[in-house]
Parts: C-alpha cells; structure tokens; sequence
C-alpha cells in the first residue's frame, strides 16, 4: 500500500512579532471572538510550531468557530530568530512567553498546552503567571530527573565543555541530501508518522517545515545546534513544587502508553515519581492516550483533539 500525502485541512496563517529584539515566527489559524479563550500551543525540544497541525486539522468546525489558535516557534527553532547566543536558558521560554500573550491577548487569559519542554515552560509559567491561564494541558512534559547540590561542580563543567564543542562545531547538526531524507528520519524516529491510520504519510508533510533547503541544494534542520548544550542550571525539585502550588487553572496532563521515561531516565525517572510530582497540584487529571508515543499529537491527532475539546470547553 502506498501511502497518501497529508491534506492539510486548515491553512495557518504566518506572521512575525518582535519580541524581546528577536523576531519571532508564530503559526495562528482561526479567527478571534473576543469571548473565546484563545488556545496557545508550545512545541517541544528540536520540534517547530508545524507539528500541531495535525490536531488542529483534527478539531471539529463547531469547536474553531470563533476561536483562535496560536503556536510560537520557540526563539532558534523554526523561522524564529535565534540572536547572538551560544546556548538557552529556561527562563527565556518564561519571558518570551509572556511577552507573546501581552501581544496576542493582553486583557483575556489563554488556554495553554505545552508539549515536551513546552509542556514543561506552560507548567511552570501557569504557576508564574496564574491569572493568565484559564486552562493548562501538558502533553508528556515531564520535566527532568532530580539533581542534588553535588552534581554542581560538574554540570557547569559539562556545560563549559560543550560550550567549546559548540565552538569548534563538533555539535552541528548534519544536513540531508533531499526533503525524502528529512522525511525517512523522522519516520525512523517515529514510525507512526510514514503512515497513519488513514494511509497518509504526515512525514513528507512535516519535514518540509521541520527543515529548509539551503544554497547548495541540502536540507537543514530548523534547529539552533547550541539547543543540545546542557542546562548549565540543576533541577530544583523544591522549587518546582512551590511553582505547581500555585497554578490556579484546572490541568490535563496526557501521557501516551509508550513508556518514554524508562527509554530516556532508566533508573533515574519514572512515571510514578511525576505523577508524585503532579500532587501539589490543586486540580488536575490524567490520560492517557494509546498506541502513541512521545510525539503523541502526531500520533493521534483525533483522540487527543477529542480530549481538547471536551477539556477546552
């Protein structure tokens, strides 16, 4: 069987916002009705705004009708700029966050979903940030193991190594000959993507955003190498608790039946330390969405706009 191309079923729409003296790119699609709640989407590490375009092609017309979606490409990922840098910092994503809901809804609070590190950034700004959010759903963003005062001395000395690998390109990203080979690598990452239950193939479709054609004719990742350079910073599971306190918005956190944790933490981080994690939490719930796998919102785009819908209501 050979598989179809993806159909895109709602176009979006791109605009550039200065925020904080990057230009920023951002995906909206819809229309606004200033008594809806827009839907603000993050993406995950090494991912673009692009991938939620198959649950947003997934939501039904009555749930679009007058209500806006808008997804950022975070700052070095995308068509987003990524300024004069030789790493990231979490904060940023915090910041640059919160100046892009001063741009696209001042006065109103959002509905904010987050996957992987925005996952991750839409937790903690929720809890930073409590009045700006009405609803909060967290698509696999786990965070990070927890990291004693010890490992200090050492993390910042990775982080410095790094730092000069950056330098002497040793962490570039290599190109690919042709957009099939974006293609084939994102299908080898996630099978599921070369052909879903339809027969079509989201692949092709996702790495002609997932990344460029450059002068010489190869395909760039649209990906700032310095992304894969440690956070030179440990993570304060103390300080995290506090910032879930005081999250006001009811949350929905999704998990997918693949097991990530146990690939990416053996023995460091589990599903059941998040979920102890997810208890200082005033009002939340938990799903799970079957046969998928980290990148859940390509794998299953229509259960989990089904679950978006009825949450976002």
């Amino acid at each position: 069987m050979i598989a179809l191309m993806y159909q895109v079923k709602r176009r979006a729409r791109s605009t550039i916002v200065p925020i904080r003296k990057l230009d920023y790119h951002v995906w909206t699609w819809g229309e606004t009705d200033p008594d809806m709640a827009p839907v603000v989407m993050v993406h995950g590490w090494m991912d673009v705004a692009a991938s939620f375009q198959f649950v947003v092609d997934a939501l039904s017309d009555a749930f679009m009708q007058g209500r806006q979606i808008i997804a950022p490409d975070w700052r070095g990922y995308g068509l987003s700029a990524c300024g004069s840098v030789d790493n990231y910092w979490f904060a940023d994503y915090l910041a640059d966050l919160d100046f892009l809901l001063d741009h696209f809804s001042p006065a109103q609070p959002v509905d904010l979903l987050g996957h992987s590190l925005g996952g991750n950034v839409a937790m903690h700004y929720a809890g930073i940030r409590p009045k700006r959010v009405r609803r909060l759903v967290n698509l696999e963003g786990f965070g990070s193991p927890r990291t004693e005062a010890s490992e200090a001395p050492e993390r910042y000395a990775k982080w410095m190594d790094q730092l000069k690998q950056l330098g002497r390109g040793e962490l570039a990203l290599r190109p690919y000959d042709s957009v099939a080979g974006v293609a084939r690598r994102l299908a080898k990452t996630n099978p599921r993507l070369a052909r879903d239950q339809e027969g079509r193939d989201k692949a092709d479709w996702l790495a002609r955003h997932w990344a460029h054609e450059n002068s010489h004719g190869q395909w760039e990742i649209l990906g700032d190498p310095a992304h894969k350079i440690i956070n030179a910073q440990l993570s304060r599971v103390d300080e995290l608790t506090e910032i879930y306190r005081r999250i006001s918005a009811p949350v929905l956190v999704v998990e997918a039946s693949d097991d990530s944790l146990s690939r990416w933490w053996p023995g460091k981080f589990t599903r059941s330390e998040f979920h102890q994690r997810l208890e200082a939490l005033a009002d939340y719930r938990l799903a799970l969405l079957k046969d998928a796998g980290h990148m859940l919102h390509h794998d299953q785009p229509t259960q989990l706009a089904l679950l978006l819908e009825a949450f976002f209501h």
